[in-house]
């Protein structure tokens, strides 16, 4: 059998397009890697919205199918953790107001899966601990929804400016909003 040095050289030409259709191209290796990245505060973020598990799954799909057409049709690749928030933020909106509109109940999968990172082995503490996340939870679900917008992506890491790119406020308001919402729920922590 003869030596082949490419997949150009294979004997049946359809295998040899098929072959090089295989490859994930340069587009579909980045987002690949910014999915491994960024998945899975996107979908913190996407279940902090009060987001079922799935719903908030499809969003993240969403995400990034929009990401993949968004760098195909070679537009700005500049600040795509901005991005990528912003775009979850709107479609987690979005699906939240299908959700509303078929009178779905959605639970709040979130809380649930942060109350059970914490678990303390003294039954004591464990009351302390679950009293303290229900009051600052409290406070936080008190909170204007920009504010509570605000401290849930500043919790995932964004900067003060990216927060503004993503929920369409002034750097100004950012500050305020997250300034305000902290100094709320370190009164209710005592502090």
């Amino acid at each position: 059998m003869p030596r082949m040095d490419s997949l150009n050289e294979l004997p049946f030409p359809p295998l040899a397009a098929a072959a090089r259709e295989a490859e994930p191209s340069a587009i579909e290796r980045e987002v690949i890697a910014l999915y491994g990245q960024f998945r899975d505060p996107l979908l913190r973020y996407a279940l902090s919205l009060d987001l079922p598990v799935h719903d908030a799954e499809e969003v993240i799909q969403e995400v990034f199918l929009s990401l993949f057409r968004h760098l195909q049709l070679r537009r700005s690749r500049a600040h795509l953790r901005g991005w990528l928030f912003r775009v979850a933020h709107n479609l987690g909106l979005k699906q939240l107001y299908v959700n509303q509109r078929s009178n779905a109940k959605t639970t709040p999968d979130w809380a649930r899966a942060m109350e059970q990172l914490d678990p303390s082995p003294d039954p004591e503490e464990e009351l302390l601990s679950a009293q303290r996340h229900h009051r600052l939870q409290a406070v936080v679900q008190a909170l204007p929804e920009n504010d509570q917008h605000c401290l849930r992506l500043r919790a995932e890491g964004l900067r003060y400016r990216e927060i503004a790119a993503v929920l369409g406020m002034s750097l100004g308001a950012v500050s305020i909003s997250l300034t305000r919402s902290l100094a709320r729920l370190a009164r209710a922590d005592g502090r």
